[in-house]
């Protein structure tokens, strides 16, 4: 099902967008989604339309529920009982807190780069097929293709290609964050979602996460969290502002750094706080 995108976006110039060719369609909506932790309202309200092929960045102070909003997406809060969640979030038209769904398929919708790298316990080929295998891929020589063809999309197969059986925790950082890029990309997402994905970098390899980013949104969703403002300029084509756990703001990069209507966020993007 095709879904159109909400007025706020579809409204937007499209000389505002830095890619004005790509068609705004959106990939996930977000409606009166709410969300209590031990009876804390930490998400209020949330309504918002993520557009496809495209990178979106969620900013705000520190305990705004940038990250707890992020984790709904792929429902990473099922496992706590302390948490209740009402509202709808749309994926693909289908609403993945409905009674019915099955959560499976929604997760390997997504893939998840975490604020540090955690390349599992076992080697550098291991670690890119471990999904496939997980979903029922079989035999060395498509599993072999499988991990090459990530380890080039992420810029890893000439570093790495000659070591493949070492373990992955000899790479540096960066290295490792690439590596798991590598291995959620493997399970053939259409989502990539970010918490803070490059703040445990240094800024050679941050800038390499970025450009990563940057290659892959022809083809995925990219929603990422970020403390750093530089970052959300540099890369965003939307940026949606959080404060409080209700989301203030939502439109272009264009649009939230350089026109933004209310004055909270005006504030925040000029330093007035973080």
């Amino acid at each position: 099902m095709e879904l159109i995108i909400d007025p706020l976006i579809s409204e937007v110039p499209k000389s505002k967008v830095k890619n004005p060719s790509r068609s705004l369609k959106t990939h996930i909506i977000v409606e009166k989604l709410n969300l209590f932790i031990q009876g804390n309202h930490i998400l209020r309200d949330i309504n918002m339309s993520i557009p496809d092929k495209s990178i979106t960045c969620i900013i705000g102070p520190s305990g705004c529920g940038k990250t707890t909003l992020l984790r709904a997406f792929n429902r990473l809060h099922d496992d706590s009982v302390d948490v209740k969640i009402t509202g709808k979030l749309f994926v693909d038209g289908e609403d993945i807190y409905a009674k019915d769904t099955e959560v499976t398929h929604i997760r390997k919708k997504m893939g998840l780069l975490a604020q540090r790298p955690c390349p599992l316990p076992m080697s550098i080929l291991e670690n890119v097929v471990y999904g496939p295998r997980i979903h029922g891929v079989r035999g060395k020589r498509k599993l072999y293709e499988i991990a090459r063809n990530q380890l080039l999309a992420v810029g890893l197969w000439n570093e790495v290609k000659d070591r493949l059986k070492s373990p992955a925790s000899r790479l540096s950082l960066g290295q490792q964050q690439r590596l798991c890029l590598a291995r959620g990309l493997a399970v053939e997402p259409e989502i990539i979602l970010g918490d803070e994905a490059t703040s445990a970098l240094d800024p050679i390899s941050s800038k390499t996460i970025e450009e990563l980013f940057l290659s892959i949104k022809e083809k995925y969703t990219v929603v990422l969290v970020t403390h750093t403002l530089r970052q959300a300029k540099r890369i965003a084509d939307y940026v949606a502002f959080m404060y409080l756990g209700e989301l203030v703001e939502f439109g272009t990069s264009d649009q939230i750094f350089n026109h933004p209507k209310h004055q909270l966020t005006r504030e925040y993007i000029s330093g007035g706080f973080s």
